[in-house]
């Protein structure tokens, strides 16, 4: 039984590439990693994936699927819960929250700082998307 998520965050899909973004603030500050954030009390992690790609860069968010559940932060203190989408629309336009974004090919992050295990979670959504 996988444990409720108190977190998530989505693999934006377009192409053969993934949406990394650089996190401006703690935690994970100055690594690149998939946009996401805590859910907030009474939310589902999906409620909070599509609200947190909305507040963080302005997209909007439709068709997510799972992709796998993660413990992450110091000593494992958040359950993130991945998505994976490749239906979105809109601009990219980065909240305070964000330092830097671009588009990447999924096994081109080990050029960037990212968070931990970051690359087999990229392979697993471009599976689940169709891209692999």
């Amino acid at each position: 039984m996988e444990t409720k998520p108190d977190a998530a965050s989505v693999a934006l899909v377009d192409g053969g590439s993934v949406l990394l973004v650089r996190r401006a603030r703690p935690p994970a500050q100055g690594l690149w990693t998939l946009p996401g954030g805590r859910l907030e009390p009474g939310e589902t992690a999906e409620e909070c994936a599509a609200r947190e790609i909305g507040e963080e860069l302005g997209l909007r968010v439709a068709r997510l699927r799972p992709v796998t559940q993660l413990s992450v932060g110091e000593a494992r203190k958040y359950r993130l819960q991945v998505y994976v989408t490749a239906t979105f629309e809109g601009d990219v336009t980065p909240s305070e929250e964000i330092a830097d974004w671009r588009w990447v090919p999924p096994d081109a992050p080990g050029e960037l700082a990212t968070t931990p295990g970051l690359g087999p979670v990229l392979a697993r959504a471009m599976a689940i998307a169709g891209r692999r």
